[in-house]
């Protein structure tokens, strides 16, 4: 088994591709130890010190570090991803599952249309380019011309990510939304 790796906008995660399917559907950012207990690599991963996140995407794994350099951390944690997938054990343990797309959404039932159109213009044109750097993107809410978002992964904490959600992201929807005044992070 063959795993590549990427840096990221973030200097504090490194995007982990395995060459094969991670998660199913949806992402998962776990952020604690306790988390962790949903899946046997994410616990396998907080066992190593120094790590403080992992992210599951569809065919990658980003793997935050609070404390210690990547050139002695990165072989535990190719380590640790290889065991896993040669163990043949599942991502998540039973009961588990990707966090669902539209969990937790607030915006007015009046703008509907405008939700359905910053939705697409985030799926097709912010989430593969977000993925690519490690992270993901959702769409949390629509209120007064402000929309919210919340960034996972890579992007959660990533230096840059002010700049991605003000500059690309609000300038992309303001262009095809005149209604969208901003963006916000959740």
């Amino acid at each position: 088994m063959f795993i590549q790796t990427e840096a990221t906008p973030n200097p504090a995660t490194l995007k982990f591709l395995p060459g094969r399917p991670v998660l199913e559907s949806g992402t998962l950012d776990i952020r604690d130890a306790e988390q962790a207990a949903q899946s046997p690599l994410a616990e396998r991963l907080f066992g190593i010190l120094g790590v403080s996140g992992v992210f599951f995407g569809s065919d990658f794994i980003t793997v935050t570090k609070s404390a210690g350099e990547w050139q002695q951390l990165k072989p535990m944690i190719l380590g640790a991803i290889m065991e896993h997938f040669m163990s043949g054990a599942p991502l998540l343990n039973a009961g588990h599952a990707g966090k669902e797309i539209g969990a937790d959404e607030f915006f007015d039932a009046a703008d509907a249309e405008t939700v359905a159109t910053i939705k697409e213009l985030i799926e097709t044109r912010v989430r593969p380019a977000v993925a690519n750097d490690g992270g993901d993107i959702t769409f949390r809410g629509f209120k007064d011309g402000v929309v919210y978002l919340n960034m996972q992964g890579a992007c959660s904490g990533c230096p840059s990510s002010t700049a991605t959600l003000r500059h690309g992201i609000q300038n992309l929807l303001r262009h095809f939304i005149p209604d969208v005044i901003e963006v916000r992070p959740v």
